[in-house]
C-alpha cells in the first residue's frame, strides 16, 4: 500500500468507577476496527484509548470500599484493560489521567492559562447537597433545609474555585464550526450544539475544586484540584508528548492535530465545545473530527446489577468467541440510531451471518476441492456469463467499504463484506458443482468454478480483516494464501493457480440453540453476577435506608380535591435525548417530545435509569408545572416516578409504545 500520510484517533477515556459493561466495550472496538482498517489502507495510525480516574466520586467509592484512590483506580483501569486487550483493541497507548507525565501537564496547562487571564479565581456559592454533588440556589431548597432532588439535608457553602472564560473563545469556535462542516459528526449533533448551547451563550466553566482531595493539585494553589474536563480531555494531546512550555515530543508534532475523536453522543459537548475552547486558549490545532456514535442498548429491561443482567464482554466472550461479539457490536449499530443487543440476538446473529454465510461457504469451498481436485485449486479459464457479475461485485468491494469508511459507516462497511460472502453462496448455487462433477467434460468448469469462490472468499477475508482479525487469519491459513493488499483488490485472480487448501477445515462458527447452548450459561453468570454485586455492597457497608418505609396504598400526604387534582396536565411525553447533569451524581436532563413542543425535564433518577437508557421511552409527564432551575439547569416539567419501600425507582411509562407522544392521561 502507499503511504497515506499520518491518521491519529482516539477513544473517550473510560471512568474507573467499575467494570466496563458491553456498551462501554462498543466504543472501543468500534475505534479498533476503523484504526485497523486505516492501518491497511496504508495509514501510520496512532490509536490512544485509556481510564478516567480522577473525582469525587472515586474517591468516595474508594473510601467504602476500604481503599485508597489510588489502589481503586488502579484496579479498575486494570480491569479496563484486560477487557479492551481480550477484544484486540490494538491501541498504541492505553494512557491513565493518573500517569506522571498527563498530571505534570495537566498542571502546567492549567497555569499557563491562568498566566494569560483564561483561568480566573472566584466562588462556587449555593446550598450544597453532599449526596447529589451540585449545589442549589435558596429558592430551590424544600422545607427549609432539604435537597429538591433526594431529599437529603443541604448546607450552605461558598467554595472558592478557579472557573475557565468560555465566553471569551464561543464566537470564535462559531465560526469554526460553521467554516468546518465534517468537524461535528453527525449532522444532528452539529446541530444540537449550535442551537442548544453555542448560540443562547456560554457561562464560565468551574476547572477547580476544593471539598475534595482526589485530583491533580493546581500547583500554584494545592488547596484546589483540577476538576473533571481539563484533566480528562487533556490526554489527547499529554499522551502524544504535548508539552505547554513549548517543548512538546516529535511524537505530538507528527500526529496532532486528531484526525478522530470518536467518543458517545451523550458527551459530545464536552469534545465539540469545551475541548476546542482549551485549545484555542492554548494556541493548539483543533481535532480534525468529532464523531458522537449512538449507544449500544440493553433489549427487554434496563442494566441492573442487583438483577444481574448487565451485559459484559468477557461473558459473551466465553460463549461466542472474540470475533462473534466483535461482529454483533460493528454490525448492529446505526450510524446515528441506538442500537440493541440481548443474548438471543446475539445468538440468531451468530447463526444467520456468521456460521452459514460465512462459515458454511468457506467449509462448503473447501470441502468441494478436497473432494473433487485433491484440495488443488487451479484457474483453467473455462469462463461463463454468470462469472461476470460474480467478479464485478468483488472487484467493487473495495472502493465501496473505502466510501463508507470515509463516512464512518462501520456498519454498512462490514455489511457490504457480507453481501459478497452472500453473493458467492448464490453463484455456488448458480453453478451447482456437485452436478458439475458428475460430467468429466466439465471438469475444467467445475476448477474455475472453485477457483473464482477461493478467489472470492480471499478478497472478502482480506477486506474482513480489520472487523474481525481472527476471522480472517483464519480464512487465510485454512487456503493457504496470505491476505491481499488493498490496492490490489479490485483485480481478480490474485490467488496462486495450483495452490492447495487445507485438508482439515475447522469450523469457523459454530451453530447455537438459545435454549440448549446459551440459556444455561446466561443464567449462570447472572447468579455469580448478583452474588458479586451482594459482595460488593457488604464490603462497601451497604445498608437499606433507615426508618420504616409507608405500608403499600398508604397515603404520605394530605388528601385534595378533585378541582387540585384538574389543575395538573399529564400527557405521555417520547425521551429524545438525555444526559447526565455536570455535577451531579443524581440528575439527568431529558428533551422529551410532547406533541409539538419539546420540553427540557431535570430528573433525580440517575441513580436508577443511565442516560441510554432513557432514550425511546414513553414516559408520563407533568406539563403545566412552573418552570424551575436544578443544579442550575432549567426544568420545564416532570416525569412521574414510583418509589419501592427500597428505595427503588420506576418511571411510570405508556405501556402501549404506538400511543402517540401528546396524548392526555387521565
Amino acid at each position: 500500500m502507499q503511504n497515506k500520510g499520518k491518521y491519529y484517533i482516539t477513544t473517550a477515556i473510560a471512568y474507573t468507577s467499575g467494570k466496563p459493561h458491553i456498551g462501554n466495550t462498543y466504543e472501543a472496538v468500534l475505534a479498533d476496527s476503523i484504526a485497523r482498517y486505516k492501518r491497511a489502507d496504508g495509514y501510520d495510525v496512532r490509536f490512544q484509548t485509556g481510564s478516567d480516574e480522577h473525582g469525587q466520586k472515586i474517591e468516595d467509592r474508594a473510601k467504602r470500599a476500604g481503599m485508597t484512590p489510588k489502589q481503586f483506580v488502579d484496579k479498575n483501569a486494570a480491569e479496563i484493560r484486560r477487557i479492551w486487550d481480550l477484544m484486540g483493541t490494538s491501541y498504541d497507548r492505553f494512557i491513565r489521567t493518573t500517569d506522571p507525565d498527563h498530571e505534570r501537564q495537566v498542571q502546567k496547562i492549567f497555569k499557563k492559562l491562568y498566566d494569560q487571564g483564561d483561568i480566573y479565581l472566584g466562588q462556587y456559592k449555593g446550598m450544597y447537597c453532599k449526596e447529589c454533588e451540585a449545589f442549589y440556589t435558596k429558592s430551590q431548597i424544600v422545607d427549609g433545609d432539604k435537597c429538591p432532588v433526594c431529599g437529603s439535608t443541604v448546607h450552605e457553602e461558598n467554595e472558592p474555585a478557579y472557573f475557565f472564560k468560555m465566553s471569551k473563545y464561543a464566537d470564535r469556535l462559531i465560526d469554526y464550526i460553521e467554516s468546518h462542516p465534517d468537524f461535528i459528526r453527525p449532522v444532528s449533533r452539529k446541530n444540537e450544539m449550535m442551537n442548544n448551547f453555542l448560540k443562547p451563550g456560554l457561562q464560565d466553566l468551574c476547572v477547580s475544586r476544593t471539598s475534595f482531595s482526589w485530583g491533580i493539585p493546581v500547583d500554584f494553589d494545592p488547596k484546589h484540584v483540577v476538576y473533571v474536563w481539563l484533566d480528562a480531555l487533556t490526554n489527547y494531546i499529554t499522551g502524544l508528548g504535548y508539552d505547554a512550555d513549548g517543548k512538546s515530543s516529535d511524537l505530538y508534532r507528527k500526529y496532532w492535530p486528531a484526525d478522530l475523536h470518536l467518543v458517545g453522543k451523550d458527551i459530545i459537548r464536552f469534545h465539540t465545545i469545551y475541548w476546542p475552547i482549551f485549545l484555542m486558549a492554548l494556541g493548539e490545532p483543533l481535532p480534525k473530527q468529532v464523531f458522537g456514535h449512538p449507544w449500544l442498548l440493553q433489549g427487554g429491561e434496563k442494566m441492573s446489577k442487583t438483577k444481574g443482567n448487565v451485559i459484559y464482554a468477557d461473558d459473551l466472550v466465553d460463549i461466542f468467541g472474540v470475533d462473534a461479539v466483535r461482529y454483533f457490536l460493528i454490525h448492529e449499530m446505526p450510524y446515528e440510531n441506538d442500537g440493541v443487543i440481548t443474548w438471543d440476538l446475539v445468538v440468531e446473529r451468530t447463526n444467520s451471518d456468521l456460521a452459514n454465510t460465512l462459515g458454511n461457504l468457506v467449509r462448503r469451498t473447501i470441502a468441494m476441492t478436497n473432494k473433487y481436485f485433491g484440495g488443488v485449486v487451479e484457474n483453467k479459464g473455462a469462463e461463463e456469463p454468470v462469472d461476470a457479475d460474480l467478479k464485478e461485485t468483488v472487484t467493487a468491494l473495495y472502493p465501496q467499504v473505502e466510501e463508507l469508511m470515509d463516512e464512518l459507516r462501520v456498519a454498512d462497511a462490514i455489511t457490504a463484506i457480507f453481501n459478497v460472502f452472500k453473493r458467492l453462496n448464490k453463484y455456488i448455487d448458480e453453478t451447482e458443482p456437485w452436478n458439475l462433477a458428475k460430467d468429466e467434460a466439465k471438469k475444467d468448469r467445475l476448477a474455475t468454478v472453485l477457483y473464482n469462490l477461493t478467489e472470492g472468499i480471499m478478497a472478502g477475508a482480506s477486506m474482513l480483516a480489520p472487523y474481525l482479525p481472527n476471522t480472517a487469519e483464519k480464512i487465510s491459513r485454512q487456503l493457504n494464501c496470505k491476505l491481499y493488499d488493498f490496492d490490489t483488490l479490485t483485480g481478480f485472480g490474485q490467488y496462486p493457480s495450483g495452490n492447495k487448501v487445507t485438508e482439515n477445515p475447522e469450523i469457523l462458527f459454530a451453530r447455537l440453540d438459545y435454549e440448549k447452548d446459551v440459556k444455561d450459561k446466561v443464567e449462570a453468570i447472572m447468579e455469580k453476577q448478583k452474588a458479586a454485586y451482594a459482595a460488593e455492597q457488604a464490603a462497601m457497608g451497604e445498608s437499606p435506608k433507615d426508618g420504616e418505609s409507608p405500608k403499600d396504598g398508604e397515603s404520605t400526604v394530605g388528601e385534595i380535591s378533585i378541582d387540585d387534582f384538574a389543575k395538573i396536565e399529564l400527557k405521555v411525553g417520547e425521551v429524545l435525548a438525555c444526559e447526565p447533569v455536570e455535577g451531579s451524581k443524581k440528575l439527568l436532563c431529558s428533551k422529551v417530545r410532547v406533541g409539538e413542543k419539546i420540553l427540557q425535564i431535570v430528573s433525580g433518577i440517575h441513580r436508577a435509569y443511565e442516560p441510554e437508557d432513557m432514550v425511546g421511552k414513553k414516559v408520563i409527564v407533568v406539563c403545566n408545572l412552573k418552570p424551575a432551575k436544578l443544579a442550575g439547569v432549567l426544568s420545564e416539567g416532570m416525569l412521574l416516578c414510583a418509589e419501592g419501600p427500597d428505595g427503588s425507582l420506576s418511571l411510570l411509562t405508556a405501556d402501549n409504545q404506538e400511543i402517540p407522544a401528546g396524548s392526555s392521561v387521565s
